[in-house]
């Protein structure tokens, strides 16, 4: 197994929506011998459960067949394997049109598709609570059998992200569900690439300092996982494309979505506490050193619900008084829709920059009102029509941004159960049509969080400055269901920054700079061999990721918002230019 060459896997789609040419790009600027891409989130698998409600035979992502379409000749010439998880709901059903798509192309690619994730129909039986869908997390085994069986493109469900480039690894080295050390290596190698361009410099915090290294952020290219026989693997990108591949970029995405050390999953619990980084040269990162063990006897079962329906109106307030004037906008809209009030109304009231401002927008401060209920009817066309119809009875210098709209299904409450791995069908069906059952490990460990490591030595002291934590440190964040993570990282790999994080960038300090996490349990586990600490908030969604109020509903921008904090920091920490 050692004298097998390193699997070159690129990955060219991080979710439903990425870049449509990225899977052209990837085949075209270099060599890859497996194509991934990765089209599902919580979020999506709803979108996707909405699309089967109007039509059966959806449920699976459309674009994937518009980059087939435009790509379909170049897999083939150039014998790369696809492993994509496109077929969301209805695998099979995608399988079926790719396979009138080559067909019409004048192509004859050996289809398969894993399937048995989806639990929908069992869901009274299992306990989950009637959602609008649900499905297991699947792992790579049901890749790997598709791929051994000589099959050119792998269609799944609803697998763990990592496992579209695990499978391939799998096949490719022979691994068994022994080979726990390798698989959590794998498992590393695909949380780093699944996010497409967020490995090589997209949504990276500290963008200045890849700029000043000579990096081109405005197109980054998208990551390629060489993998080796140990389950070691080098991250790098196609040469001349835009972005980075540094150490940071890798501790990024490393840091996203994740909760403590231990990272479960279907084939593998991968330690991420063991996993050692390098900069190997410009855009290639060394990862190894990673440790797995057995994994959970259960599979996360992922669920989503709507949460009824929804309509928005803003109205937009000028000059002096404006909280008066919003006061009467709230009691003429409740008093209108007192005969038939949304089960619930929320206003929230946003100041002007400055009443007195030298433009008018400046000026302008907003009344946002969201309706929501569970009968469409009620805040359709009656609430908007109670809004509008106050135009030439409201306040002084009435206005809206525009007339509500229909009513529209509502966010997502994403949420998470249990299942034994035993209760769920994980099935690959082989591009000869033939059905083989892929049974779930045999040794399982129960999953137990890795207590907390010693700290290091706490950094020197020295004179302070308050300064914003950005300066010090790089920060992620994002959603798992109701919950959030919040990872940060020292910048440049910094040791002192790192002791700095670990002494004083504490849970109580976090609740401090983040009021909106002071009710809520958070959690902060070290990560030493990455320099780098991840804080899982409990709740910060709830009741799930879509429903959330407020302007981030995924969390997305929580990790900014702490960088920009502003806490006595280390003069020595700091830059040059912003010591005193």
């Amino acid at each position: 197994m050692t004298d097998t060459p390193s699997l070159w896997v690129g990955n060219a789609s991080g979710f439903y929506g990425d870049r449509l040419c990225a899977v052209h790009e990837m085949l075209t600027d270099g060599p890859v011998d497996v194509l991934t891409g990765d089209y599902l989130a919580e979020l999506t698998m709803a979108i996707l459960g909405r699309d089967q409600l109007a039509d059966p035979s959806r449920g699976y992502a459309k674009t994937f067949l518009r980059q087939m379409r435009d790509s379909l000749g170049l897999i083939m010439e150039r014998r790369v394997k696809v492993v994509t998880n496109a077929g969301g709901l209805n695998p099979r059903g995608l399988a079926d049109r790719l396979t009138e798509l080559a067909e019409s192309l004048g192509f004859d690619p050996r289809i398969a598709c894993v399937t048995g994730d989806d639990l929908l129909h069992r869901a009274e039986e299992l306990g989950l609570d009637g959602p609008l869908t649900a499905n297991a997390y699947l792992g790579a085994f049901g890749i790997a059998a598709c791929l051994d069986a000589g099959a050119d493109i792998v269609v799944t469900g609803r697998v763990t992200d990592a496992s579209l480039a695990v499978g391939p690894a799998i096949s490719h080295f022979g691994w068994t569900r022994d080979d726990l050390d390798a698989l959590a290596g794998a498992t590393v190698a695909g949380h780093v690439i699944e996010c497409g361009a967020q490995a090589t410099g997209g949504n990276y915090a500290l963008l200045d300092d890849l700029v000043r290294d000579g990096h081109d952020p405005t197109r980054p290219g998208f990551p390629i996982a060489e993998i080796h026989a140990d389950g070691g693997a080098v991250i790098t990108k196609h040469p001349g494309t835009g972005g980075a591949v540094t150490v940071g970029t890798v501790t990024a995405q490393l840091v996203y979505e994740i909760a403590g050390a231990r990272y479960p999953g279907p084939d593998v619990t991968t330690r991420l506490d063991t996993v050692r980084l390098v900069q190997e040269g410009p855009d290639r990162v060394r990862l190894s050193g990673t440790r797995g063990e057995a994994p959970p006897p259960d599979l996360k079962v992922g669920l989503t619900g709507l949460t009824g329906f929804r309509n928005d109106v803003e109205f937009l307030i000028t000059g002096l008084d404006a909280e008066t004037k919003a006061a009467l906008a709230e009691r003429q809209l409740r008093a209108a829709l007192a005969r038939r009030r949304p089960e619930e109304l929320r206003f929230e009231f946003v100041p002007a920059e400055d009443p007195h401002g030298d433009t008018q927008d400046k000026a302008t401060a907003r009344l946002r009102v969201t309706a929501r209920d569970h009968e469409p009817t009620v805040i359709g066309r009656p609430f908007g029509a109670a809004a509008v119809e106050l135009a030439l009875s409201g306040y002084a210098g009435f206005h809206l941004t525009a007339p509500p709209r229909d009513a529209r299904p509502d966010g997502v409450a994403a949420t998470h159960a249990l299942v034994p791995a035993s209760e769920v069908e994980h099935l690959a069906i082989l591009p000869d049509g033939d059905r083989l059952t892929i049974a779930p490990a045999e040794v399982t460990r129960p999953l137990v969080e890795v207590p907390e490591p010693a700290p290091p030595a706490p950094p020197p002291a020295g004179p302070v400055r308050e300064a914003p934590l950005g300066l010090i440190l790089g920060a992620r964040s994002g959603d798992k269901g109701a919950d959030a993570n919040l990872g940060v990282w020292a910048r440049d790999q910094s040791e002192d920054a790192w002791r700095w994080i670990a002494h004083h960038l504490t849970v109580d300090l976090l609740r401090e700079l983040l009021p909106e996490t002071a009710d809520l349990k958070v959690t902060r586990h070290l990560l030493p061999e990455l320099r780098a600490a991840n804080f899982w908030i409990e709740g910060m969604l709830a009741p799930g990721t879509a429903r959330r109020e407020g302007l981030d509903p995924q969390a997305k921008g929580l990790g900014e918002w702490l960088r920009a904090r502003r806490v006595p920091l280390p003069v020595t920490l700091l830059p040059e230019e912003a010591r005193p």
